[in-house]
């Protein structure tokens, strides 16, 4: 059995946000409105890594922390405009979605 992880994020809009994910390689997988004028639920993901982005107000807090580890953090770090820390734990960078979402990405342990 294959079994996964999606974490919720909550945005004002989701097309923003799908922009904004994708400097960090993230692709649009599916989208879901009940409705015309509901509010927008999107799956983006990079490699096994998926979000889902909810428009809904309920279904997450703004402000959620995520990590994500990638191969190439400088290339990560490039895309962002963001340089590298090195932290007693490893090599990471921080950044905020337009809805104020942290992701804080780190070197993958090998």
């Amino acid at each position: 059995m294959t079994e996964r992880l999606a974490p919720v994020l909550r945005t004002t809009d989701a097309n923003t946000a799908v922009a904004w994910y994708a400097r960090l390689g993230f692709v649009k997988q599916w989208e879901h409105r009940f409705a015309p004028g509901l509010p927008l639920y999107v799956s983006i993901a990079r490699g096994s890594a998926e979000i889902h982005l909810s428009e809904h107000t309920g279904d997450a807090r703004p402000g959620t922390l995520l990590y994500l580890y990638v191969d190439d953090i400088d290339a990560a770090a490039a895309t962002c405009g963001r340089a590298v820390d090195q932290k007693d734990w490893g090599r990471e960078f921080e950044v905020s979605d337009p809805d104020g979402n942290r992701l804080r990405v780190g070197a993958l342990h090998r």
